[in-house]
């Protein structure tokens, strides 16, 4: 059996003397080296190969040691990379500004062989496990947001299954909001956000009684207020948090009923006071709402839910929103199809 051992590490040798880079890199004959006689050369080289290690002179022309060590850590792609200063300066201001800057250690010109082995063993060492718990961090991380989102996907189902026999309606309308956010221009952040918390927007009719809820006709006046409390009810079930992701929920569950002309509810805002994210769900909900069959109506052809968006746009809707609603139907009635109740 072929014995597959593991890569070298790679480590940048930076110094504006030939002489120095070729001590150092006999010493370190058994990695990867990399050498760079200047900082910009470092700096070109560290992106290119993301080194193991950078072993950093200091006093160099043009861009000094620190200058490079101040660039590194201010570039995520390069920040984690450990940087060891080697320089003839033993002052102690001088390793008090190196390890401000983030430097991990110092190694003092001339050299001693066993002394940089040592250091440089130990540093990679330190770096494996390092990245080694980071790797560890970001997967509990990714399976606590995995889990949270499940949580609020659920919560988002569980209203829908009072008011929709599927529960179906909270994954298309997700979707279309999806879609209005990328078209807008909204960060894949952002996007990603409203995909996973605009579910959450009718959560409050959790607290809305069956009789109400599922009642075949119009509501009466005493009932229509009592519809109209889920807005409320549902930021409240959601709380009130730092985390993004439940933040835009309780944004989305509050306002998702609000209109362009200040006539919605719960607070009667008007335009632009409506937070992005309902308006946008508001969008999502109706045109979903509208060519669904409900216990109260029968499906509308998309054809007159186009036609209704367009003489509400300015009244109830956002007319910006409405147009890109318009020029992104095809794909909002894909979604439609793709997650269709089932019959």
């Amino acid at each position: 059996m072929t014995n597959i051992s593991a890569p070298k590490p790679t480590i940048l040798i930076v110094d504006d003397t030939a002489e120095n880079i070729t001590v150092l890199s006999r010493i370190l004959v058994d990695y990867n080296v990399k050498v760079a006689n200047n900082g910009p050369k470092a700096l070109e080289i560290a992106l290119r190969f993301k080194p193991n290690l950078i072993l950093l002179d200091i006093m160099m022309p043009q861009m000094d040691g620190y200058a490079v060590c101040l660039r590194l850590k201010q570039d995520l792609r390069t920040k984690n990379i450990p940087v060891i200063f080697v320089t003839s300066m033993d002052e102690v201001t001088d390793e008090a500004r190196g390890f401000e800057l983030g430097a991990v250690d110092y190694i003092t010109k001339p050299v001693s062989p066993p002394v940089v082995l040592a250091r440089v063993k130990t540093h990679l060492k330190l770096y494996d496990q390092n990245r080694a718990l980071e790797e560890l961090v970001n997967e509990r991380t990714k399976e606590l947001n995995e889990s949270r989102l499940e949580i609020i996907r659920r919560l988002g189902l569980a209203a829908e299954y009072k008011d929709n026999e599927t529960g179906m309606h909270v994954i298309r309308m997700s979707c279309y909001c999806k879609i209005l956010a990328t078209a807008i221009g909204m960060s894949n952040e952002e996007v990603d956000l409203i995909l996973n918390a605009s579910p959450m927007h009718d959560v409050g009719k959790i607290g809305i009684a069956d009789d109400i809820l599922l009642k075949p006709g119009r509501l009466n006046d005493k009932e229509r207020a009592i519809m109209e409390r889920h807005t409320e009810i549902g930021a409240k079930i959601i709380g009130e948090h730092d985390n993004p992701l439940l933040k835009m929920a309780r944004t989305v569950a509050l306002t998702h009923h609000e209109k362009w002309n200040g006539s919605g509810y719960p607070k009667g805002l008007k335009g632009e006071d409506i937070p992005l994210v309902g308006r946008i769900a508001a969008v999502a909900d109706v045109f979903d709402a509208l060519i669904s069959k409900r216990p109260y109506k029968e499906a509308w052809p998309v054809e007159k839910a186009v036609a209704l968006f367009k003489e509400e746009s300015g009244q109830h809707f956002d007319p910006a929103l409405i147009e890109v609603f318009v020029q992104n139907l095809d794909k909002i009635l894909e979604q439609a199809r793709l997650h269709a109740d089932p019959d």
